[in-house]
């Protein structure tokens, strides 16, 4: 089904029911799965067949839901994990060991920028951070012998710094390593990082994808276009013993780092999400291309009427004119970029917890990006772990007030944040 639009693909994707079949993709709910002799299942352990035989590895219900998002990508193949922060981790431990260094973009959500300056550092995996706004030879700069990949958002959360996936790409590339793009905000329907360089994405289904707030997951997808054969990534092109020497880059081809990450990291990790989930996050990306438009319109309505309002100190939005990145915004995500707004209320931090407290649609939850209106202070929640110093570097001032604007009706939404306003 490749050749359909990208609407066509959110609902048709990933599986075909055959005839008499049910016409829904099934919950496999099973852990294990039978075969008629000792031999075939022998043989799917030594990866010389194709095949389901434990759900830690691999379930039918996300093998169709990853078939989905990879087509939704564009990439070769797709690994669902049981969290967007597992699925990150994941794609680093796939090519990273002690010893190996990573450069990322310093305007990461603060639980990536946890993960990669406090806990990988324990894995002896260190990593630089730099402001994603510098040119290409301080980003090649930034980087050493021990480089293994670079790291950025498409959109950061919470600061909305739109990267620019090219210039990134280039300075990669440069040092023969790959680029990992988090694409949760913009999601495929908005910009597909496959297309402008990026070799690796990763997304939080939790967010847009399943769109309801109801399934934890992540996934992580390879674009099948990076030569791993540059003597950089021997993991991914020696011997493996574990699996009586197969070498991926030899034996799945352009699919070597995704089978690698499912046969080796999922194997030994389990991180993987259930079949129940998998099921409820297929149900969420049928609409995709239904609700990212209405989110996004929303948003632009939203962040034009508190760039006008007197009590309001700055708004943050790509779509906006005056926003500094609207012109990568135009380049990367031409349809629109998200439904996350961010903006300052006069008053700082005290003003900007009376807003909140005072909103009625709008919900305070430690969550973003589903169908519902929703509000966060980060630097009291998200990113509480990070230091002042760091706080400035991910784009995250204290009276920063990041808002999800849902699908509800507009008018109710701009009339909630109004009477919100009038209490401070």
């Amino acid at each position: 089904m490749s050749n359909f639009k990208v609407s066509t693909l959110c609902v048709q994707e990933g599986y075909t029911p055959k005839n008499g079949e049910p016409r829904v993709l099934p919950i496999y709910q099973s852990t294990t799965y039978k075969y008629d002799s000792s031999e075939t299942v022998g043989k799917l352990f030594d990866l010389q067949e194709d095949g389901f035989f434990y759900s830690r590895i691999a379930n039918p219900t996300l093998d169709a839901v990853e078939k989905k998002i990879a087509a939704l990508e564009g990439g070769v193949g797709a690994m669902l994990t049981s969290s967007g922060q597992a699925a990150v981790m994941i794609s680093v431990l796939n090519i990273c060991e002690a010893g190996d260094h990573i450069v990322s973009s310093s305007t990461i959500y603060g639980g990536t920028t946890n993960l990669f300056g406090v806990t990988l550092k324990k894995f002896g995996i260190d990593v630089t951070f730099v402001n994603p706004d510098s040119s290409v030879e301080e980003l090649m700069a930034a980087a050493n012998e021990h480089t293994k990949l670079f790291y950025a958002e498409t959109l950061a959360n919470p600061s909305l710094v739109v990267t620019d996936i090219e210039k990134f790409a280039k300075a990669a590339h440069s040092k023969n390593v790959p680029l990992i793009i988090d694409n949760t905000f913009a999601t495929p329907l908005n910009c597909r990082p496959f297309e402008f360089g990026a070799d690796i994405v990763v997304h939080s289904t939790s967010k847009y994808m399943d769109g309801h707030a109801v399934a934890l997951g992540g996934v992580i997808v390879d674009s099948g276009k990076f030569n791993w054969n540059n003597g950089k990534f021997p993991a991914l092109c020696t011997p493996d013993d574990s699996y009586h020497g197969v070498v991926y880059t030899e034996h799945f081809k352009e699919a070597a780092y995704i089978s690698k990450a499912r046969v080796q990291l999922m194997r030994d990790l389990g991180a993987i999400p259930s079949a129940n989930t998998a099921f409820l996050l297929n149900l969420g990306l049928e609409t995709l291309h239904l609700r990212v438009p209405r989110h996004c319109e929303n948003a632009m309505a939203v962040a034009k009427w508190l760039e006008e309002n007197e009590k309001i100190t700055w708004v943050n939005y790509p779509g906006l004119p005056s926003s500094p990145y609207h012109t990568l915004a135009k380049k990367y995500m031409p349809n629109g970029t998200c439904g996350v707004v961010s903006f300052g209320v006069k008053g700082g931090r005290e003003a900007a917890m009376k807003f909140m407290d005072s909103l009625k649609l709008a919900a305070i939850v430690v969550h973003v990006a589903d169908a519902r209106t929703s509000v966060l202070h980060p630097a009291s929640t998200t990113h509480r772990q990070l230091t002042d110093e760091q706080l400035v570097e991910a784009g995250v001032g204290p009276d920063l007030i990041r808002m999800s604007i849902g699908i509800e009706d507009i008018e109710d939404i701009l009339a909630d944040i109004k009477q919100a306003l009038e209490q401070i």
